[in-house]
């Protein structure tokens, strides 16, 4: 065979192989729950980095937000994966048999507190009950509140609905609110000019996994590979994101959400490191993204005590262990 043309035809081959390995990403959308933040900093990582790209996946961000329900999308096969909130709304698919399943836990513990002033008498959990006004949403009320009641004995007269404002808050001084870790002390520091105490709902015995990723069984049967693969990346983007550099992604993410400034999400990386939001409990030796079934189970006898949740549930259908567990960035960790 002519050398030159043996040549040109392994050329021919190289730019078929590259250009068939560019045609075999497979776009996959992933929808988060609210607009873009440092919240969901490792995902947008691992499409900055090229950690979804390098096992297959050209994944495509989209933003959620108030007026967006990104269930129904995922139920329609509009979407491939869907940032869930926490635990309860797969135990509600089980209830409604819909077979959706969580395939990760980014969160190891949910972000949300409840935040009271310092020096009036409310600085310890046991002394928050005594506040004058407790003031918790409604999707709160019906949940996290209503464990509060059973377990701690928080009265609900007291409770008046948080409208996403903390000007109630910051003018009564003996009064509790509502938030999340990594947000609303932000806007309280700010807006009051005072560090209001803490109290991660987790600490206390709300141990719900969060952040967790949502798929359909049918894309679970039908694309494993495609699962692993974003669960395997999503671990991985969060731990660049959190002990690497991030500066890339925290791009992306003021692209889609310009109204967020770089102290907002320096403060939620810190609130998150600090709290072990994502890297803390199981994710320490199995990996970001870790789920146990005592873990799970914990939590959904929880919130049938607090008559959140029917007893009988076979919860084991909201979830599967499949891809998680393995370990998987732990060596990326710093």
């Amino acid at each position: 065979m002519n050398r030159n043309f043996s040549i040109s035809v392994a050329t021919a081959a190289l730019v078929a192989a590259s250009a068939f390995g560019a045609a075999a990403a497979e776009k996959v959308t992933y929808m988060t729950n609210w607009f873009a933040q440092a919240e969901h900093g490792g995902y947008y990582q691992a499409v900055a980095d090229g950690t979804y790209a390098a096992c297959g996946l050209d994944v495509t961000i989209t933003q959620g937000g108030p007026q967006v329900t990104g269930r129904p999308l995922l139920m329609a096969g509009k979407i491939d994966f869907y940032m869930g909130g926490n635990l309860l709304q797969a135990f509600d698919a089980v209830q409604q048999n819909i077979p959706l399943r969580i395939v990760a836990a980014s969160f190891q513990k949910e972000p949300q507190v409840v935040m009271s002033h310092p020096g009036q008498g409310l600085d310890k959990w046991e002394d928050l009950k005594n506040a004058e006004q407790f003031i918790i949403g409604d999707e709160g009320f019906q949940s996290f509140f209503q464990w509060m009641i059973t377990d701690f004995g928080f009265d609900a007269a007291k409770r008046i609905p948080y409208v996403y404002n903390p000007a109630p808050f910051i003018a009564n001084p003996k009064s509790i609110q509502q938030g999340y870790v990594t947000s609303e002390p932000f806007a309280v520091e700010k807006e009051g000019g005072f560090k209001p105490n803490i109290f991660l709902l987790a600490d206390y015995g709300f141990g719900t996994y969060a952040t967790t990723i949502e798929t359909m069984q049918k894309t679970i049967d039908e694309r494993p590979d495609v699962v692993k693969c974003f669960v395997d990346g999503s671990a991985k983007g969060w731990y660049n994101y959190l002990y690497g550099d991030n500066k890339a992604a925290n791009e992306m993410i003021k692209k889609d959400n310009p109204d967020i400034t770089d102290e907002q999400i320096a403060f939620s990386i810190m609130q998150m490191k600090e709290f072990g939001i994502v890297d803390s409990g199981d994710a320490e030796k199995l990996g970001i993204g870790a789920m146990t079934d005592e873990h799970i189970k914990s939590f959904y006898d929880t919130m049938v005590k607090a008559k959140v949740v029917p007893e009988g549930l076979d919860i084991k259908k909201a979830y599967t262990l499949e891809f998680v567990n393995k370990g998987v960035g732990l060596e990326l960790k710093k």
